[in-house]
């Protein structure tokens, strides 16, 4: 039997299409080995969102060449679609696939091994119209399940090189997102994470179709008791949409939505598409919308420019609006983008000082936000044994507003829904009392007016 190994930098859209590039190999009767070992084919996901993630990259293709030389090395993902001549220098790459064509991997390998030709199938991503369907109608993990909605970005932040590497927007159709998310309910999943590169841009390209319209659908599925979004921006959370957070008890209440920075000049420089006053706006709307609700988001700090006045900006911004979480990267030059080519480059000691100041808040914010549930029943689906203490018979899982709890249970929980009552809160994990397991029962279907 010839086996396979994967290996997947970056993203949680990376770690999604590896799995879904894995169902291929398992079709075709290959076995799954760790990366570690010996394998006849070794496929690399790789991520180009800095600098590092390149350097990563080519560092993991090499330790898959000099674990066995004559295996067949596919390199696929972000960095082989913008660099792939940079790849196929590499001695011993045999396959480049971009973020397109993925499909035909099996193909590529069985033409390697007849011809023992390289292969370099990379094509023009701006020229993608089509979403590449690939499915994935199981994952390792046994309690959440993704499911990759759409691809591209038509925005061009300045700091990003995404768009380069993914193409522009497209959206997957309606049917076959509703059709794998009942498969997945169907192989036991309970929440289902609404995944992509731009992800609430979803149906932006579509006809009278809106991520509005693919929520509702997805709430009428019956069994399924979640629907998280990974991340969706300040401007796509429509009124629409907020109505279907409202109505829906399915929809988590929780939204992860891109602040980046808290400075009008800054936001102008980075190319975002909002000013300080929208997304105010916009989070007052949602949280009125959803009361409780988790709020996280992501900050760049020390983006080319920024001054201690505008990081102060940025810092009250936060502050006020109280995120559950926050998600704090220093700016890192990307080459290829506008933001590497600006001047006054914040020095690096700065931009440390800076992001250990955030990530203090986002500490003190996480717990703020936990103590607000001491005494509550929540539902939470164990994932697996504490980490921290695996044979302490403590298990542990995500609320639907993304509280990570600790509590006793038994491996029979695992990706069932249960009611905890929480007794502490922590800033990373808060510790509860199991009450029961919630078990289905079917609702009658109702559906919001349209705005």
């Amino acid at each position: 039997m010839s086996t396979v190994a994967f290996h997947t930098l970056g993203c949680k859209v990376n770690a999604y299409e590896t799995e879904a590039i894995w169902q291929l190999f398992k079709q075709a009767g290959y076995k799954k080995v760790d990366f570690e070992q010996k394998a006849d084919v070794y496929v690399i996901n790789t991520c180009t969102v800095t600098n590092t993630g390149d350097k990563k990259s080519r560092q993991v293709i090499r330790r898959a060449i000099r674990r066995n030389p004559d295996a067949v090395v596919a390199v696929t993902g972000c960095y082989a679609q913008t660099s792939p001549k940079e790849i196929m220098a590499i001695p011993g790459v045999d396959i480049v696939v971009g973020t397109q064509g993925r499909d035909k991997l099996l193909e590529y390998v069985e033409q390697y091994k007849r011809e023992r030709q390289p292969i370099n199938a990379v094509k023009n991503i701006m020229k993608a119209r089509e979403f590449e369907e690939l499915d994935v109608p199981t994952f390792s993990e046994r309690t959440r399940a993704s499911l990759k909605i759409q691809e591209g970005c038509n925005n061009f932040c300045t700091f990003c090189i995404i768009p380069w590497a993914r193409g522009l927007m497209r959206s997957r159709k309606p049917e076959s997102v509703l059709k794998q998310a009942r498969q997945l309910v169907e192989a036991g999943y309970k929440e289902i994470v609404l995944t992509g590169i731009h992800t609430g841009g979803y149906g932006e390209d579509l006809e009278n179709y809106t991520l509005a319209d693919l929520l509702w659908d997805l709430d009428q599925i019956d069994g399924l008791k979640r629907v998280r979004i990974s991340s969706i921006e300040a401007s796509q959370i429509t009124d629409r949409v907020i109505e279907v957070l409202n109505a829906s008890d399915k929809m988590c209440r929780h939204l992860h939505i891109p602040l980046q920075a808290g400075d009008d000049e800054v936001l102008k420089r980075m190319r975002r598409k909002y000013t300080v006053d929208e997304y105010r706006r916009k989070i007052e709307q949602v949280k009125e919308a959803m009361p409780n609700v988790a709020i996280t988001t992501d900050v760049i700090v020390g983006f080319p420019g920024e001054t201690d006045e505008q990081f102060e900006n940025g810092y009250r911004l936060i502050e006020e609006l109280e995120f559950a979480e926050l998600h704090v990267f220093p700016y890192s030059k990307r080459t290829g983008t506008p933001a590497a080519r600006m001047e006054n480059q914040v020095p690096e000691e700065v931009k440390h000082e800076r992001v250990h100041r955030l990530i203090e808040l986002s500490n003190r914010l996480s717990l703020k936000y936990a103590k607000r549930f001491v005494g509550d029943v929540l539902e939470v689906i164990p994932e697996r044994p504490f980490k921290e203490a695996p044979d302490s018979g403590l298990y542990m899982g995500y609320s639907d507003n993304y509280l990570q709890v600790v509590f006793e249970g038994n491996d029979d929980l695992i990706g069932q829904v249960c009611r905890v009552k929480i007794d502490e809160a922590g800033a990373e994990y808060c510790r509860g009392t199991f009450a029961t397991v919630v078990r289905d029962v079917p609702r009658p279907a109702s559906k919001p007016k349209a705005v």
